[in-house]
């Protein structure tokens, strides 16, 4: 029947099942044919996709047995990251072209692209690594853990490939916490060092600065007061020593003067012709020498013991000068005797002698008086002489105030910088005798890498399933296509709706019978040579599929 061009512009009628069973029927080979060499394809890159078996293994990280409130970590990063920077350590290009050489991964792709971009695509698809995570450990409890898994087309390989990953990942762990606690424990004594070392500096020029202006400081300011206030009192209370010491010089000398007549005037009474009989000048220098050394003897009595050896060297010149003395009085009898002077009574000589000795007690106490008068003086005098000197130092303003306040400040900053890192450095060396001890957190493994039964991938139904539905899809929108370009009159329906002409009968096509079996055979032979080359295709692919995996 041939299309009515005429009729072209004309608005398709509406279709019924029977006009889809018929579209269906028409473009039958249309359909089948996508719809099988699909099924063709989804099955031969099924059963050639190789399988990937993926190992897993679980990684728990273990808390540190001494509690970190006691013994505080030298480790600040977040556990996490500590995890990612790891993974980049294992992960780099040496380990892996290490594993690679060691398990002879990737024999195909090591023939045909670089090995750069093998270990890319290994980071990328064969090795997973999960974020830590609490977990539930069975009959251990809750843990923190994490997941380490490795894909590979041979299980047995990808089993040790990542178990090896997982010793890795516990040595580098623990290389890592060490160094990083012998660094900063390193670091820390760096520090510590120069901060010593800043605080001696800063200490010498401290002292320096005191030394240079003792006394005018302005921390002894008041110190400086306070002593001249009590040097004032002393001076006051010195004065009035000597003042007293002069009155009692005063009646000394009254009392020298009245001994003094009372001899002159027994010895006129005794002397002869009117002329009292006199000691010579040598036996009266003796006198008052024994006297001087009977009085430093009786103080150094008081101050030490008769074994010392000043009380016996007193003694000894004590005795010299007596002998002298005997000796002269001697010498001097000797001649009175030829001059036969007159005798003095007894009573008169008892009160002379009397005289004698209490004037010279009286010639040793003035001596004692003005040694005392001298020395207080001379203590006086260098109180003076200090209040002077605290006094101009009152006087000139404090020098340097803000340069030893600087001083100061920084000798204090400095002094808490050290003490700081004092502790500091303690804490990060128990710390890091922790680490080695093996005692601070550490990773353990909680499940040995798996030995994989079923590969993860390819799901081969859904690949062959999926590819048969799509070869369906595709077959329809083919016979949709073929369908929609067709504006032929296909049955009665059609000539009816187009024409609006009532029909009386209808004929059938008449074709040559040979034509018509001509064509039916080449159609079943075409149909029979592509399912018998895609049943050959597929069981080739399903043979070769599990011929490699014997």
């Amino acid at each position: 029947m041939q299309p009515f061009d005429q009729y072209s512009s004309v608005q398709r009628r509406p279709l019924d099942v029977e006009d889809y069973i018929d579209i269906l029927r028409r473009h039958r080979s249309w359909i089948l044919g996508p719809a099988f060499l699909a099924l063709v394809a989804s099955v031969v890159v099924a059963f050639l996709w190789p399988d990937t078996y993926v190992s897993t293994a679980l990684i728990r990280v273990v808390p540190p047995q001494v509690p970190e409130k006691l013994v505080p970590s030298n480790i600040n990063q977040e556990l996490s990251q500590r995890i990612n920077a790891m993974a980049q350590v294992i992960t780099r290009r040496d380990s892996l072209v290490n594993i690679i050489q060691t398990y002879g991964l990737y024999p195909r792709d090591q023939k045909r692209i670089a090995m750069e971009d093998i270990i890319e695509e290994m980071r990328k698809k064969a090795i997973r690594i999960s974020p830590v995570q609490t977990t539930n450990a069975g009959n251990r409890g809750a843990v923190s853990a994490f997941q380490i898994s490795f894909a590979y087309e041979n299980r047995y390989v990808a089993q040790k490939v990542c178990a090896d990953l997982t010793t890795k990942f516990i040595d580098e762990n623990i290389r890592a916490r060490s160094s990083a606690s012998v660094m900063t424990t390193e670091f820390l004594t760096d520090q510590l060092e120069q901060a010593k070392r800043d605080l001696e500096a800063f200490e010498k020029k401290l002292t320096d600065f005191r030394l240079n202006n003792f006394g005018r400081l302005p921390d002894q300011f008041q110190s400086n007061i306070q002593q001249m206030a009590t040097l004032e009192r002393r001076m006051d209370t010195l004065n009035s020593g000597i003042n007293r010491l002069n009155q009692e010089k005063l009646l000394i000398e009254g009392q020298m003067r009245i001994l003094k007549e009372q001899q002159n005037s027994l010895l006129n009474a005794s002397a002869p012709g009117g002329a009292a009989p006199v000691k010579s000048e040598q036996v009266q220098q003796a006198d008052r020498e024994i006297l001087q050394m009977e009085t430093a003897l009786a103080a150094a009595r008081e101050r030490y013991k008769e074994a010392h050896p000043d009380i016996q060297r007193l003694q000894s010149q004590l005795g010299v000068l007596r002998r002298t003395r005997e000796k002269l009085l001697e010498e001097e009898k000797a001649r009175a005797a030829e001059g036969k002077p007159a005798e003095m009574s007894p009573g008169s000589a008892r009160e002379l002698r009397e005289i004698q000795s209490a004037l010279s007690r009286a010639e040793t106490l003035m001596r004692a008086k003005d040694n005392e008068i001298a020395e207080t003086q001379k203590e006086l005098t260098q109180a003076q002489n200090v209040v002077k000197a605290l006094q101009a130092k009152l006087e000139a303003s404090p020098i340097g105030e803000q340069e030893y306040t600087e001083l100061v400040r920084d000798r204090n900053l400095a002094k808490a910088k050290y003490e700081e890192l004092n502790i500091k450095k303690s804490q990060s060396a128990i710390a890091t005798d922790l680490e080695n001890r093996k005692q601070g957190e550490s990773l353990d493994i909680l499940d040995q890498a798996s030995l994989p039964e079923t590969p993860t991938e390819p799901n081969r139904y859904m690949i062959v399933l999926g590819g048969f539905g799509a070869g369906i899809m595709i077959g329809l929108l083919l016979a949709g296509a073929r369908e929609v370009k067709d504006a032929s009159l296909k049955n009665l329906k059609d000539v009816r709706a187009y024409t609006k002409l009532t029909v009386l009968g209808n004929l059938p096509l008449l074709e040559n019978d040979l034509v018509i079996r001509r064509r039916r055979r080449l159609s079943w032979l075409a149909w029979s040579t592509a399912f018998l080359l895609g049943v050959l295709v597929m069981s080739g692919s399903v043979y070769y599929y599990y011929a490699s995996r014997i």
